[in-house]
Formats: structure tokens, C-alpha cells, sequence
């Protein structure tokens, strides 16, 4: 599922490509889609390529071809995605009616996680540590390996990956993470923040999924990561 902004900026390429042949110029783009800056039009060209909608051509200048469209836009209907990583949710606060006996599934077992605290998914905050209080998983949500635990999400600038302010999150503690993995990353040895990470050299970018904000780019050992996202649980 592509956001607003990228279904309007894969429109307007798609529709000049069609019209003159070339895709239109970034200053364009970013007037098209009343953007403050470039930054956020490098990031959605980059969510449309991740997501197979576009292509960049090397060595060629405003070298963009669409490869596909979204059924919105009259091609072919695709499976939703978000930057390489589909949550697995649950759904909470539901009516107290219960299912069918015959609908249930007895074999799911719950874990116990941990809640530690509160985590930014927006300017870095200070972790809030709270040992006192649990949250239940089923033991599907976990990966498997290393230790688990639970953070309730405060900001918005994770919501085009899917990550609404209040949702508890499971993390995966590890250090070990590939480019686009969302993970809990601890900056300047005080700040803790939820992003996606990408290596770039000896640098690290943390990147938000919210063109309102900019991608940080921070010396490697400014950055430890704490742990990876794995499943996301949802209040309504």
C-alpha cells in the first residue's frame, strides 16, 4: 500500500512521462507535491523504487522509468508493503464477546514480555524504564531467538511504515540488523529512537517513515542499535 504522498508523486511521474516523454525535474516534483524541501521527494522517489513502482537509471540525468502502477492508478493489483517490512499486528480492546468454541485456536501460547518503557518514533527522546509492567504475546509474534521485550511507541514518524503513537512494539534484542530493518537505536549513548537503519560507510542514516521528517545521519560509533522490530500490538 502506497501513502498518499507517494501514490500523488508516482501519478504526476507517470502523467508528465506520458504527456513529454521525460519524467519531471525534483524542483518540479517538490512544487507538485508543495513540499518544503527536496530531501522529502528523495525519500518517496527512494519508497517507490524499494517497492518496485519505479526505477533509477545510473549515470543519466532525471533518469526515472515507472516499471508498474497501482491498481488505482490502472495497473495490475499488488500485495501491500512497507519498505521491505509487513508488521505483524494484533488487534486489542476488542468487545468482550467471545469466538466459537469451534473458531478458537487452543494451540496459541501467550509470553509475557516486558514493558520497558516508552520509545520516540519522532525527535529522539531518553528511554523510560518501567520493569514493572508486562504485556502478552503469542509466542508465533517472537523470532525465535535472543531475548524479547515490549515499548509503547510516543511520535508519528513512523506512521507510513504502520506505526501509529501508542502502539506497543516487539523488539528483538539484537545488534546483529540488515539495511532496511526498523530497529531501536541508541544515539550518542543517551537518546533512543525507533527507525529504519542504513548503513552508508562509516555512517549510519536513521530513517524516518514521514516525509515531515529528516533522515539522520550519524558517525557509526555515535549509534548503537538495542534491537529490531518483529510484531506490533494495536489498541483501538
Amino acid at each position: 500500500m502506497l501513502t498518499k504522498k507517494q501514490m500523488q508523486l508516482l501519478e504526476f511521474i507517470d502523467t508528465r512521462m506520458r504527456k513529454d516523454g521525460v519524467p519531471p525535474s525534483f524542483d518540479e516534483m517538490k512544487e507538485a507535491l508543495d513540499l518544503r524541501s527536496k530531501s522529502g521527494i528523495h525519500r518517496l522517489i527512494t519508497a517507490l523504487e524499494e517497492r518496485g513502482f519505479i526505477r533509477r537509471l545510473a549515470h543519466r540525468a532525471r533518469a526515472i522509468e515507472i516499471v508498474k502502477l497501482p491498481e488505482a492508478l490502472g495497473g495490475e493489483p499488488t500485495a501491500p508493503t512497507v519498505a521491505g517490512f509487513t508488521p505483524r499486528v494484533i488487534d486489542g480492546d476488542r468487545p468482550n464477546t467471545p469466538p466459537p468454541a469451534a473458531a478458537m485456536d487452543v494451540s496459541v501460547d501467550a509470553v509475557s514480555l516486558p514493558m520497558m518503557g516508552k520509545i520516540a518514533a519522532g525527535v529522539p527522546i531518553e528511554a523510560v524504564q518501567d520493569h514493572d509492567r508486562g504485556v502478552s504475546v503469542p509466542s508465533m509474534m517472537l523470532s525465535g531467538h535472543g531475548n524479547h521485550y515490549a515499548l509503547e511507541v510516543k511520535g508519528d514518524s513512523m506512521i507510513d511504515a504502520g506505526i501509529n503513537s501508542g502502539d506497543i512494539v516487539v523488539i528483538q534484542e539484537t545488534s546483529a540488523v540488515r539495511d532496511g530493518d526498523i530497529v531501536v537505536a541508541m544515539v550518542e549513548g543517551y537518546e533512543t529512537t525507533l527507525k529504519t537503519f542504513r548503513k552508508m560507510g562509516d555512517r549510519v542514516a536513521l530513517e524516518a517513515a514521514n516525509t515531515a521528517y529528516e533522515t539522520r545521519i550519524l558517525p557509526a560509533d555515535q549509534v548503537e542499535v538495542q534491537g529490531k522490530l518483529v510484531g506490533l500490538i494495536r489498541s483501538y
